[in-house]
């Protein structure tokens, strides 16, 4: 399952998961692994990195256009029809796609080849707090397109005086060679509209509506309305494609020291979450996911970064389903400046937030966009990529507002770049001390640094636990020491009128890299910060969070 609603009435689409045929480089046997999925979850690959090649058979029964669309490929894939190659992409958290015209009817090939090695090749999949896993670790799909066929669509909401507005763009792409006239409809909660478009060869095209909508409920963390945007296309009078995107209107603004949703402020209350799961890896099911929300909202949570990529669009369905607003950020964790002076590192950023922002655009959960996790914030060419990775989301959103989560203290200088200011702050757990004195130490320091007048979230804090080591003494690594740990941030984070939001590190154990220097500080080789583990089984700070959280109703 690709999307948690039906995306299409007229375009013919059928998902390829299943079992695909599978070779790993360097090995004679030949595999079946599932898709999606990881190769780590094989005993013969548990913790190899490498390059494998999937292949699958499909029959096509109608001769046309045939769009593959890969929702991710961990971490690079080169994508084969018919032994031509059709796509080159970098980065296991967004989508891609690629079209084949003229395809005839018969049995045809795609192979996927998968590489998830390091090197200087990548940029952004390091060796790092969470696993590089590998694979086709999200569904992929098969659809029949004409040469004229609707590609995506933004849809922005906006309040004015008590009504609301929407702007609606519908992108076109037209494979053929010859110019085409079109005509787009659109249908929303009972309004219709349609423009007509002549698209010339070989290109792509927008139409725009502006639209007032009477009568329809907001979307909210409290009710999440949610509404189906209905686009056909018709290309001399018949209709020939159509799209299906599932929207909310709702606003998110920025005013003084406050994030305010359809002009109401909100208190973000919430955890940072990996895409892991102890017999998933990053291929999570949506069993699980759905569990991962069940958890989550019984501990009264409200919110959930996606540390640190963009996520599956199942899961951020999830989130537009049942109100829990996203920090959604794009995939760069912990980076050295000589990290970031790779020379991929730029393009693949670029890469990294155009593809997330374009794919999810239209949830009305994701109320933040989110860059560059503890990166080299302190550095003057750091701040130049801060500035430039900004700039780029603002050319792509500005209804929604920005931030990056810094653990360069008292020395970062990009405090005043985003929209909102985050920090990441371990006081009992790396750093033993009061922990009242060391927040108002970090607030003082950011509110003179470039916050000032400006929402501030705790966006990281924590201890770790191994789930059941319980010591009567308390002490490190034991589940008492964790909820203790937990317990006196939280309550001196909740109730400081300058904070607006908190994210525990973290929901759930993930695994780290071996290579590096992370699983020296790593028991088990996870992070094991989570308040359930790698299995989901809550740890004593489980109930630790859920009484805090339910006692502070502020954004509720």
């Amino acid at each position: 399952m690709i999307r948690l609603f039906e995306t299409h009435r007229i375009r013919q689409q059928r998902e390829l998961d299943g079992m695909w045929e599978f070779r790993m480089d360097g090995f004679e046997r030949e595999y079946r692994l599932p898709v999606p999925g990881c190769w780590e979850q094989h005993p013969d690959f548990l913790q190899h990195r490498g390059k494998g090649t999937y292949t699958k058979k499909i029959f096509i029964t109608q001769a046309g256009n045939v769009r593959l669309a890969f929702q991710g490929v961990s971490h690079t894939a080169d994508v084969f029809f018919d032994g031509e190659k059709i796509a080159h992409h970098y980065n296991a958290f967004t989508p891609f796609s690629a079209i084949v015209g003229n395809v005839a009817a018969g049995e045809h090939e795609i192979k996927v080849e998968v590489d998830n090695t390091f090197g200087m090749h990548s940029a952004l999949h390091i060796p790092n707090d969470y696993y590089t896993y590998g694979g086709i670790t999200r569904p992929v799909a098969l659809e029949r397109v004409p040469d004229v066929y609707l590609k995506r669509i933004e849809f922005t909401p906006r309040l004015e005086k008590g009504r609301w507005y929407a702007r609606t763009e519908v992108f076109l792409c037209n494979l053929s060679a010859g110019e085409k006239a079109t005509a787009v409809r659109t249908e929303l909660a009972g309004v219709k509209a349609v423009q007509e478009v002549r698209i010339p060869p070989k290109t792509e095209a927008a139409v725009t509506f502006e639209q007032a909508f009477d009568g329809v409920a907001p979307w909210s963390h409290t009710k999440p309305h949610l509404y189906l945007l209905n686009a056909v296309l018709s290309v001399d009078g018949d209709e020939v494609d159509d799209l299906i995107e599932r929207v909310g209107f709702r606003t998110v603004e920025v005013r003084g020291t406050k994030i305010y949703l359809n002009g109401e402020p909100v208190y973000l209350k919430g955890f940072n979450r990996h895409e892991d799961y102890a017999v998933d890896g990053c291929a999570v099911s949506l069993q699980h996911m759905v569990q991962d929300m069940d958890l989550m909202q019984d501990m009264h949570a409200n919110a959930v970064r996606t540390c640190h990529y963009p996520n599956d669009d199942r899961f951020l369905d999830l989130c537009d389903e049942r109100g829990v607003m996203v920090w959604e950020e794009n995939h760069a964790r912990g980076l050295l400046l000589a990290d970031m002076q790779n020379p991929n590192f730029e393009g693949q950023c670029e890469d990294c937030i155009r593809e997330m922002i374009e794919q999810h655009y239209n949830h009305p959960s994701i109320v933040i966009w989110g860059i560059l996790n503890e990166c080299a914030s302190e550095t003057d060419e750091g701040r130049r990529m801060y500035q430039k990775q900004y700039a780029q989301i603002k050319s792509m959103d500005l209804s929604r507002p920005t931030t990056s989560a810094t653990c360069r203290h008292f020395t970062d200088k990009c405090l005043d770049l985003p929209d909102v200011a985050s920090f990441n702050l371990y006081s009992g757990w790396y750093i033993d001390c009061p922990i009242k004195e060391r927040s108002d130490q970090e607030m003082d320091w950011m509110i003179k640094s470039g916050a000032q007048n400006k929402p501030i979230l705790v966006s990281e804090f924590g201890a770790a636990a191994i789930y059941g080591y319980r010591d009567r003494s308390r002490c490190k690594w034991s589940e008492e020491r964790q909820a203790d740990v937990i317990r006196e941030n939280l309550e001196v984070y909740l109730f400081d009128d300058r904070i607006t939001g908190v994210f525990v590190w973290q929901f759930a154990d993930c695994r780290v890299t071996e290579e590096g220097e992370w699983f020296a500080t790593r028991a088990r080789c996870h992070n094991n910060k989570g308040v359930v583990d790698e299995y989901r089984r809550p740890k004593m700070a489980y109930d630790t969070v859920k009484e805090l959280f339910a006692n502070h109703r502020n954004g509720e």
